[in-house]
């Protein structure tokens, strides 16, 4: 059994991501694994960078003291999933803030000498799935803006953080024109996925 942290950035409880996040969380729980669910805005999570973490980043130790319990749950963590929308072909604002806020030198990485190249420290971090929802169509996202957000959560913060880690990610495109069977259809990939983590 592993333990799972499964994150959803969205602000409405109705959105289609808050229903992938369900279908995650009961995949999960039935594959045996333990679910530690993180609503982002629910939470009230506050996504903005204090003076003192940032002056942190280089005068260690981290200041961890408004994102303790974050900084624990991810530490706990075999595997990570994250759920949310794609806009403007970026992460929400909120789960941005998650990973400037949580992911802090001496927590995901440490600063080597000179400030070259991180070094990872999230060790345990075995997998993270990526799940998220766009309006555009697959060919903008995919053709003309070559998937950016991929390639900022896989080579930009997994890479770095959890060499180790197997990355796939899931993208719904067009969410707003789908059918009721598109929308089931997706949701089956991923109960699929969750269940292969």
């Amino acid at each position: 059994m592993a333990r799972v942290h499964l994150l959803l950035a969205h602000p409405l409880p109705e959105s289609f991501c808050a229903a992938i996040a369900d279908r995650a969380e009961t995949a999960l729980a039935a594959g045996g694994h333990e679910v530690d669910r993180l609503d982002l805005y629910q939470e009230g999570f506050d996504p903005r960078l204090t003076a003192a973490e940032r002056h942190s980043y280089y005068h260690p130790p981290a200041d961890l003291s408004a994102v303790a319990s974050y900084v624990d749950r991810l530490q706990a963590a075999d595997k990570v999933v994250l759920v949310f929308p794609q806009w403007w072909f970026n992460v929400p604002a909120i789960l941005k803030g998650w990973f400037d806020r949580v992911f802090q030198p001496g927590v995901a990485f440490d600063h080597t000498p000179g400030y070259g190249q991180i070094e990872p420290r999230l060790d345990k971090l075995d997998s993270v799935l990526a799940v998220t929802t766009l309006g555009s169509p697959w060919w903008v996202a995919e053709l003309v803006m070559r998937n950016p957000v991929r390639r900022q959560i896989k080579s930009g913060i997994v890479w770095a953080c959890a060499r180790q880690a197997r990355f796939r990610m899931l993208n719904c495109y067009g969410t707003e024109k789908l059918s009721a069977a598109q929308r089931e259809a997706f949701l089956g990939r991923v109960e699929r996925a969750a269940r292969s983590l």
